[in-house]
């Protein structure tokens, strides 16, 4: 278990750095902008590049580390990230940034799914959710604090230096896993990615669950896109405040891994029921008030929500599928991170048509549904186990 300590901690700082890396290019654009020239619309094609590689790389690292080993993939999209993190700092023109960051973002989807899949087959059912919990809670505590990181480095440097080192510290953690993480066998025999994903694909109480993770891609991410802005409205902060306040979230995901197994035992098929009461209350403070405290807590109580949902249908997930957890954390990442683009894109509707509150008040009502969908589908799960029916659920 010491071992196994270990690696969880070397997978969730690298997956701190690599989310990090990916946020903390949001609020560079208007500096990278006027660096090279360019319209900040036009600068933004960067932060689009990563994202689109990412999602198309994520469905083909999860069938890669089942046929090779899911240490090697690792590995590989460690190095990678990194290199092309420290080689965006030094882009000279719109194409060169755009080939830095797709190839960061590529190499950055080998990361995410395959780490999850990783952590799932090394921990029994008693460990596993707690284990996954936590690497997504540094994961996505890297992406809360992303903001003050790169504006305090940018403050004092640049854009570059953010790419930089980010960039440099993926590198050393790169160097850390290789002679660490001790290699897994393969899985499956040969590589095919059409029977890879056919077995998933059809298979409809998994793809039941993988769009319950769509939607709390949609609620979660879409939303959380716009929460410096209304930080930022709401208390008149600068820049470094909004980032301060932002990482509750992050570290809401951090403490809310941690007791996610404990709670979960006690309440049993109510925890679920319990995110979503916590995620909707949380949410809703955030559309209807504007003291810094109470949108400091609501922002901690969404981290919690969030970690308890994700962190049980991610495990959910990978009990379904347990001989192809690569392939089916690529899905479920997949639908993650394009539920939050879609979400990202509605939201911009609705905040423009009905005002930035309005987007917390709708996503309270979408993360309830989707919790109390959640706990059904999860209570159902969980009896069929009971029962034996593994090759059934």
């Amino acid at each position: 278990m010491k071992n196994k300590n270990k690696m969880i901690m070397i997978l969730g700082l690298m997956a701190f750095l690599a989310n990090g890396d990916n946020y903390a290019a949001a609020p560079l654009i208007i500096n990278i902008a006027s660096d090279l020239n360019l319209t900040v619309s036009v600068a933004a094609m960067s932060v689009t590049a990563y994202m689109l590689a990412f999602g198309v790389f994520t469905l083909i690292f999860g069938p890669l580390s089942d046929r090779y080993g899911k240490v090697k993939i690792i590995n590989i999209a460690a190095i990678g990230t990194a290199v092309f993190s420290m080689l965006g700092a030094f882009a000279f023109n719109l194409p060169s940034l755009i080939f830095f960051r797709a190839m960061n973002g590529a190499f950055g989807a080998g990361i995410f799914p395959v780490t999850l899949a990783l952590v799932g087959q090394s921990f029994d059912d008693q460990n596993r959710q707690k284990a996954i919990a936590k690497v997504m809670g540094l994961m996505f505590l890297g992406g809360a604090t992303a903001t003050i990181i790169g504006g305090t480095l940018a403050y004092f440097g640049s854009w570059r230096l953010v790419y930089l080192v980010y960039g440099i510290a993926e590198l050393i953690m790169a160097v850390i896993m290789l002679k660490t993480l001790e290699r897994d066998q393969p899985v499956v025999d040969q590589l095919n990615f059409i029977k890879a994903y056919k077995e998933p694909l059809t298979n409809y109480r998994f793809m039941r669950l993988v769009l319950v993770i769509f939607f709390v891609g949609f609620s979660v991410f879409g939303s959380f896109t716009y929460s410096g802005k209304l930080i930022q409205e709401a208390t008149g902060s600068n820049l470094v405040m909004v980032g301060l306040i932002l990482s509750l979230f992050g570290i809401g995901t951090v403490i809310g891994g941690r007791i996610a197994p404990r709670l979960r035992k006690k309440l049993k098929n109510g925890f679920l029921v319990s995110a979503g009461v916590i995620g909707s209350i949380s949410l809703l403070s955030l559309s209807a008030f504007t003291n810094v405290w109470v949108l400091s807590l609501a922002l901690f109580g969404f981290g919690i929500a969030f970690i308890f949902l994700q962190s049980t249908l991610i495990t959910a997930v990978q009990e379904k599928l347990p001989k192809m957890r690569g392939t089916a954390m690529s899905l479920a990442s997949f639908n993650m991170f394009v539920g939050g683009a879609v979400g990202t894109s509605v939201y911009a509707v609705v905040m423009q048509n009905t005002g930035l509150a309005s987007i917390y008040f709708y996503s309270a009502f979408i993360l309830f549904f989707i919790s109390m969908v959640a706990a059904v589908f999860i209570s159902r799960f969980e009896m069929r186990k009971k029962q034996g029916c593994e090759n059934e659920i």
